[in-house]
């Protein structure tokens, strides 16, 4: 499996190779692998092995869905040693859409899960509430909201999910996955351009998590929800109703953290196993 550690063997093993790579999700059908849909993950999968004439499979740090873009994501594959690791990038660039790109490739140890072995995971969600919309230049990756947002509202509100909670209410509920999650960080700024970016960080999201906060709050920012409302609905045991998701292109994956070599089984272990609040 793509996924599980892989030992070195010499000239005709196999070794673990991270890839660090950025996309505009804005025409791909997410991360993902979909019949007759066009994904990350499958245009990077069908051009690595174009490329290198064998088939591969990626493991990925976080699952992007539909629309939603990345600056920082993480993959790793098996290849084998013979392959010229540090060529790859520039292989990839003459054959890759405009909209992906691998800035680099390095070997790591088979240890390495660019999945079980982060730590955590940033993302950046931005939105305008400007009278005439986003810049043009950032329409891509940029919200456009049609009433004004209150940045202390925004931020009080935010300051009241952080800890480990059972996100339930704001994430669509997968077959045996939980929804307990440590939320590290959850801020807002507003730049000079009056766009606000919501910095949100966490040992790791379930589906739609990100999106569904981003929605509750921009509910709080423009006066119709108290600040105290999301963090209420932290009780439920299902997806609230109530909440309306935020549109994918605001987000991207900005970056993803990972321990030290030597720490990398250990963290694969425990975030394999699952979860329960306290």
């Amino acid at each position: 499996m793509a996924d599980e550690p892989v030992a070195p063997t010499g000239d005709d093993g196999l070794v673990r190779v991270r890839l660090d790579l950025a996309y505009d999700g804005t025409d791909f059908s997410g991360w993902a692998r979909q019949p007759g849909r066009r994904t990350v993950c499958g245009v990077l999968e069908d051009t690595l092995s174009m490329v290198l004439r064998e088939d591969v499979k990626l493991t990925v740090a976080g699952r992007t869905d539909a629309g939603v873009h990345a600056t920082g994501q993480v993959a790793h594959v098996d290849l084998p040693s013979t392959v010229d690791v540090d060529g790859l990038p520039k292989r990839l660039s003459r054959a890759l859409p405009a909209d992906v790109r691998v800035f680099r490739t390095r070997i790591v140890p088979p240890e390495f899960d660019a999945r079980f072995s982060a730590m955590r995971r940033h993302y950046e969600y931005r939105v305008t509430d400007a009278v005439a919309g986003a810049h043009p230049l950032r329409r891509l990756d940029t919200l456009s909201w049609p009433r004004p947002l209150d940045l202390d509202a925004l931020t009080a509100a935010s300051a009241l999910l952080l800890g480990e909670r059972d996100f339930c209410a704001f994430c669509r509920r997968r077959e045996g996955a939980t929804t307990i999650r440590e939320l590290q960080r959850l801020d807002w700024t507003r730049a000079e351009d009056g766009v606000l970016t919501a910095y949100v960080s966490a040992d790791a999201f379930c589906h739609s998590m990100v999106r569904s906060l981003v929605g509750a709050l921009l509910a709080v920012g423009e006066g119709r929800k108290p600040p105290a409302w999301p963090a209420s609905l932290l009780t439920s045991t299902e997806r609230s109703s109530q909440v309306t998701v935020a549109p994918p292109h605001g987000l991207a994956l900005v970056r993803v953290d990972y321990p030290p070599d030597s720490e990398l089984a250990a963290r694969s272990a425990i975030t394999r196993n699952v979860r329960v609040l306290g």
